[in-house]
């Protein structure tokens, strides 16, 4: 299980520490906003696209190849793109060409790293008894959600003297190739006692609802199901309050860096912005990790009212980010948006998961999935061209966004029930 933890966990966390460092190593080769933006935009249309190929390879090909591959895929990114930034960083490499190479590799992880994720959830599912798999799926899905908080907190130490901000990159491409040492080395391979398909997971930009997502397929019949489809009245829904919610957090992660750089006049001192972006990621991460583990079942919330009040939180956070002038105002705006947005991503995930009945529960968690990852497409990018233009306004079409979800979802979202089995 330490190895099966580890590697999800250090595919959020190299993800995510990057996320952090990128908008200052944007601000000293003198990229533009938007193109630091699309590099992670990249990666995640690579992520979506090919993580459903991999989640329907991991029965074929074998459990722990895929494992390897998705671990592959990320050390060998890490490392590229950090050999990359730092080739431009100090002045081997034009700007412009560097991102280029940049995206380049970055593609290794979009294409190869989705495939760790769904095989280590049919690993613990197929080798786990049906009492004990709830809670092996929930802890080895819980690191997805705990990278994102490691990610940011450490990556400031690994700005070393040498290789400068392209350090962290390097270090997660070193402890990267450990954790693939070690999962040739110590884990089993595939002897399945049950049948079971890992899930899509999402792509890791901010920290996820930790939900157990593999299901047995011995306990499903397809002849017996008709195909769900997106237009459902049960599911569309959710699926929409997921749509317009996801869209507003996207852009949020995708313009806070470059906020915290112009706000705090860090432009000139990147490194010092890069840390200063560590510190409030880790503040957000945290935040929305306080709801789903803490607020949602310490309050048994259900999905409705998670939606509506998450999207009333976020709002307000995401107004007061705008507004902030200094660190402790940019921390407490983005925490308080982070917890608006921990409390709505599982609200969506349940009510679509309870508005179809357990034969569709596979199809729903795969719509939800696309959801979440389509919104980081395109829409970080979008936040930073419109933030460029004025803030405001990019923060005010985020704010509209879950105003939107409120107003309409207090009619839109049914009751919550349990669909019938």
């Amino acid at each position: 299980m330490a190895v099966l933890f580890a590697i999800m966990l250090v595919a959020a966390a190299g993800n995510t520490a990057m996320q952090s460092i990128l908008p200052a190593i944007g601000a000293k080769l003198h990229i533009p906003d938007v193109w630091v933006s699309l590099a992670f935009s990249w990666s995640a249309l690579l992520w979506v696209l090919t993580a459903p190929h991999w989640a329907r390879q991991s029965d074929k090909r074998g459990r722990k190849a895929l494992m390897a591959l998705g671990v592959i895929g990320f050390f060998s990114s890490m490392a590229l793109c950090g050999l990359t930034l730092w080739a431009g960083l100090e002045g081997y490499l034009a700007a412009g060409f560097t991102f280029i190479v940049f995206a380049i590799f970055r593609s290794l992880y979009g294409g190869l790293g989705s495939a760790s994720p769904p095989a280590v959830q049919a690993y613990v599912a197929s080798r786990t008894d049906p009492e004990q798999r709830t809670q092996a799926l929930s802890l080895v899905s819980s690191s997805f959600g705990l990278g994102t908080v490691i990610g940011p907190a450490i990556a400031p130490f690994f700005i070393l003297p040498m290789v400068g901000l392209a350090g962290p990159l390097l270090v997660f491409a070193l402890i990267g190739l450990i954790v693939l040492v070690m999962l040739r080395w110590r884990l089993p391979d595939d002897m399945p006692r049950f049948a079971a398909r890992g899930a899509i997971a999402p792509y890791p930009l901010s920290a996820g609802p930790p939900e157990p997502t593999a299901e047995e397929e011995n306990e499903r019949d397809p002849a017996e199901q008709e195909p769900l489809h997106w237009r459902d009245r049960r599911v569309r829904p959710w699926l929409l309050a997921g749509f317009f919610g996801g869209q507003a957090q996207a852009m949020m992660l995708g313009v806070v860096g470059f906020l915290i750089l112009d706000r705090l006049h860090l432009r000139l001192k990147p490194d010092e912005g890069a840390a200063i972006t560590g510190i409030v990621l880790m503040a957000g991460a945290f935040a929305t990790l306080l709801a789903q583990w803490g607020l949602i079942p310490i309050l048994k919330l259900t999905p409705r009212p998670t939606v509506l009040a998450g999207a009333a939180l976020a709002t307000l956070g995401i107004l007061m980010t705008g507004l902030a002038q200094n660190l402790h105002a940019i921390v407490i705006g983005f925490a308080s948006a982070s917890l608006g947005f921990g409390l709505f991503r599982p609200g969506f995930t349940a009510g679509a998961s309870l508005s179809v009945p357990r034969r569709d529960q596979g199809a729903v968690a795969g719509m939800t999935a696309s959801i979440n990852g389509s919104a980081y497409i395109i829409s970080p990018a979008i936040g930073v061209l419109l933030y460029n233009w004025h803030p405001m306004v990019a923060y005010g079409l985020m704010a509209a966004f879950c105003v939107w979800l409120m107003v309409w979802g207090w009619s839109a979202l049914g009751q919550d029930q349990p669909a019938n089995p």
